[in-house]
């Protein structure tokens, strides 16, 4: 299959894509189990060093905490970008937003009974610096409390101190307003959103530098957790991840199994089969969103109508994240519970429904489910950021659970939301999950980079591009470009950048 190379043409230059760029993340990864190991081992042999060392965990986070307000802006004025491109396409881009919040609260519910049942965080008894402690009390104590209390809190003196008082809900505030402001504007506002997405991806730049630093932050908080607790630190986090992996598991087979058998008839146990080389690139990359083009052609030739995969799939890596909400959910509930200062259910729901909310928009970028979760903790239980330094040794293990549940939720919303509006052939659908008509990849396909497939996104298709799907950028280039050839329509022949989509909320 041939593509056309606009950069080539004379007029305004589009810098061609690194397809070759190197994914160092591997690195990161191996960095941090060694950072794990030795924390661990200095942990044992010398406690009184090791709990000297918690310093470093404590930094890490203080690190993380500078970069949050400008995180939760962009990625929540982008996520409402997002809702308004979903819903303008009418009933499916409705039915699966309404398919997706419902989802995310199923998960959110399975985290909760799990996290309450099991406890992995009780009796490891880790202290937080007493100092901040006791700043994040005073704070607190400062603050009127009851609803007019709240309203007052989350609404900021002037535009930009919301981004230096340290309140979370004060940059979410303006998030949202400029977000629903910019939605309003219509096609006036496209360029301020585009502005963002691009602003964005600087934030989320610097984000991936931050990260590096992690297994610096990972040692220093498990020597110091496992300095002062001895082995059980290591028992509890391993019941953390034990647990974790469980509740995946029963998630995609149990509550999405049954959803899926109920609405359409179909058997999870054949779809898992018929996309087993994607979950086998995912567990291998710890990203949903490796998966993603081939994720969009099989969902088409499984009898899901085109346009219907265009708008749930793309929307869908953005808004349904299952595997993510049980993440924020067992995390939170481990923190609290290994601080010794569990929250209540009201406190657990305010919380993670801030997260999830906090989260929207922010799929494919390195640290997010980190950030997410240290900027929930920040702005609801302060006394409790400290406990994210031990969380970030034990995050890049949960990585691939997240990513695959992820995954396995995007697919079981295409055959949903095409049974409810219509656009499925069940017969195909059928034949391909029995084999017997498999998926085999197009001969043209042998020629093309699956991170730049040839995919038309009605999702995005009237705004301003996203930092995941940057079609639009590519399609107003060619369409600019005075020598271009090729079909009528420049996004077949045109790759949008997919480079950029690591899938790290799932990391």
């Amino acid at each position: 299959m041939a593509y056309t190379d606009i950069t080539s043409h004379k007029g305004p230059s589009i810098a061609p894509s690194k397809r070759e760029k190197k994914d160092n993340t591997h690195w990161l990864y191996i960095a941090v189990i060694i950072a794990v190991i030795g924390g661990i081992v200095l942990g044992l042999v010398a406690p009184d060093v090791a709990q000297g060392l918690k310093p470093l965990g404590t930094t890490f986070v203080n690190i993380i905490k500078m970069i949050i307000p400008p995180v939760i802006f962009c990625t929540i004025v982008l996520g409402i970008g997002s809702v308004r491109a979903a819903a303008s396409v009418g009933k499916a881009g409705g039915i699966a937003l309404a398919y997706f919040i419902t989802m995310s609260t199923f998960a959110l519910a399975a985290g909760l009974v799990v996290g309450n049942l099991i406890q992995p965080g009780e009796g490891l008894d880790i202290h937080a610096n007493s100092k901040a402690v006791e700043e994040a009390l005073s704070k607190n104590a400062e603050q009127p409390h009851g609803l007019i209390g709240f309203i007052q809190s989350i609404i900021p003196e002037t535009f930009f101190s919301a981004f230096t008082s340290g309140s979370v809900l004060q940059v979410l505030m303006i998030a949202l307003l400029v977000g629903f402001a910019i939605q309003s504007m219509g096609k006036a506002g496209e360029p301020i959103l585009g502005f963002v997405a691009h602003l964005q991806k600087l934030v989320f730049k610097i984000l991936g530098w931050i990260l590096w630093l992690a297994p610096i932050g990972a040692f220093g908080a498990i020597a110091a957790v496992v300095g002062a607790t001895g082995v059980q630190a290591v028992v509890q986090l391993g019941v953390l991840m034990l647990a974790f992996y469980l509740t995946c598991v029963i998630f995609i087979f149990g509550i999405l199994g049954t959803i899926l058998k109920v609405f359409t008839g179909f058997n999870i146990f054949k779809l898992v089969k018929y996309l087993g080389k994607e979950f086998l690139l995912i567990f291998a990359t710890s990203s949903s969103e490796s998966a993603l083009p081939n994720l969009m052609r099989k969902m088409e030739h499984i009898g899901v109508d085109q346009s219907t995969v265009g708008i749930v799939v793309p929307t869908g890596y953005s808004f349904n994240l299952d595997g993510t909400a049980i993440y924020l959910t067992m995390a939170s509930i481990f923190v609290a519970d290994a601080m010794g200062k569990p929250m209540n259910i009201a406190e657990q729901i305010s919380l993670l429904v801030f997260m999830i909310i906090a989260s929207k928009g922010a799929a494919g970028v390195t640290g997010a489910g980190i950030a997410t979760l240290a900027a929930g903790l920040q702005s609801h239980r302060p006394d409790l950021l400290d406990g994210v330094g031990v969380i970030v040794g034990i995050d890049r293990f949960m990585s691939e659970a997240r990513a695959l549940t992820n995954f396995a939720g995007n697919s079981v919303a295409t055959l949903l939301v095409g049974t409810w509006t219509k656009t499925i052939d069940k017969e195909q659908v059928h034949r391909v999950l029995d084999g017997k008509d498999p998926y085999v990849a197009a001969e043209d396909d042998a020629d093309v980079d699956l991170r730049y497939p040839s995919v038309k996104n009605p999702a995005t298709e009237t705004l301003q591009p996203t930092p995941q799907l940057d079609v639009d950028a590519y399609h107003n280039a060619s369409t600019d470009q005075p020598g271009v050839t090729g079909s009528a329509h420049p996004q077949s022949n045109v790759r949008p950048d997919l480079s950029t989509s690591k899938g790290p909320l799932d990391k």
